[in-house]
This record gives C-alpha cells, sequence and structure tokens, in this order.
C-alpha cells in the first residue's frame, strides 16, 4: 500500500491541501495529515481537513514515520508556515526525509520548510513569487514554473498550476519505485 503524508498547520491555504489529498487518494494512496493537533483544522477559506497525526510524534519517531511513508507533501499557506517553520522536530523530519532521497512536493509557501530544513542549497525551486529573494539566499537557483524537479523534490509556486505539479510528483514517485525496488 502506498501512504502519503501531508504537512500543514491551521490556517492552511484550503486548495493546496484538499487538491493534493484527493489526487493521492485517486492515485490510491493512503494519506495521512500530519499538523499541531489531532482533528479538524481550518484553512484560510475556511474550509476543514481532519488530521490523523500530530507534528509531536516527530519527536521520537521520525525514522519510523520515514520508513511508513512514501510521499511527503508540504502545502503553503503564510499563516501555517509561520508557525510550522517553528517546530523543529518537522524541520529536522524533512532534512532526513530529504537525506534519504525520498520524494517532497512542495507549493507555494511550501518552500520556505524547505528552506528551514536546509534543503534547497544548489536545487532549482520554485515557490510564491514574494519568497523569491528567500529561495535565493538559501543557495537555491528559483525557478518560476508549473512543476520544478530538482533529484527529489518537485515545487510549484502556485495552486494554478497543482495538476501540473501533483502530475510530476507521481511521475517522480514512480521513478523513485522502480529505483527502490528490489530484481527478482
Amino acid at each position: 500500500m502506498k501512504k502519503a503524508l501531508i504537512v500543514t498547520f491551521s490556517k492552511f491555504q484550503d486548495h493546496e491541501v484538499i487538491y493534493p489529498y484527493y489526487r493521492l487518494l485517486e492515485e490510491e494512496f493512503e494519506v495521512d495529515i500530519m499538523a499541531d493537533k489531532l482533528g479538524r483544522i481550518h484553512g484560510i477559506l475556511g474550509t476543514y481537513m481532519e488530521c490523523t497525526r500530530t507534528t509531536a510524534e516527530l519527536n521520537d519517531n521520525k525514522q519510523s514515520f520515514i520508513q511508513e511513508y512514501d510521499l511527503l507533501v508540504i502545502p503553503g499557506g503564510v499563516k501555517a508556515l509561520e508557525k510550522l517553520r517553528q517546530e523543529k522536530q518537522v524541520l529536522d523530519f524533512i532534512n532526513e526525509w530529504d537525506k534519504q532521497g525520498k520524494v517532497i512536493a512542495c507549493i507555494c509557501h511550501g518552500a520556505q520548510m524547505l528552506i528551514s530544513a536546509k534543503v534547497t542549497k544548489g536545487r532549482e525551486i520554485s515557490g510564491y513569487y514574494s519568497i523569491t529573494d528567500d529561495i535565493i539566499n538559501s543557495g537555491a537557483t528559483y525557478i518560476d514554473a508549473p512543476a520544478v524537479i530538482s533529484k527529489n523534490i518537485v515545487t510549484c509556486p502556485h495552486y494554478k498550476w497543482m495538476g501540473q505539479w501533483m502530475k510530476a510528483a507521481f511521475e517522480l514517485h514512480r521513478k523513485w519505485l522502480y529505483n527502490h525496488s528490489s530484481v527478482c
């Protein structure tokens, strides 16, 4: 069973959690949403999603989460990222996930998590135009395109390109599975 983890926080960008959540389900992933609390959290537009995991769980179980999940999704939302970037265990988790070469799909202000997790240096990264300088100052090359792939990370600057972004994420995930499957 394929499993995906969406990491977010209250006041997430609604489109950027809802769309990937249902696209992942359509691709037959089991999907968990991780945030600051279990249960219902609301986006900035008022929709809600149910969180099944908490960021506090990462304190002692980082490696088990990396083994359990196949794909990591980091949505945007300025208010959500303001808080989520302060959770060291989440940043450490993203950094370790990246070291393992597992696929990260990141959109809009979610690139701030990549910056804070220190995984952008030497990469091509996209994100919302207002964080272009942050991306460049982190040592990455900013690219304004619907789906930017750099090693195991696929980034997107805006939810208007979510279709292309998720398509690229699934293609990258299939390549990762192919490269990490046992040959009989």
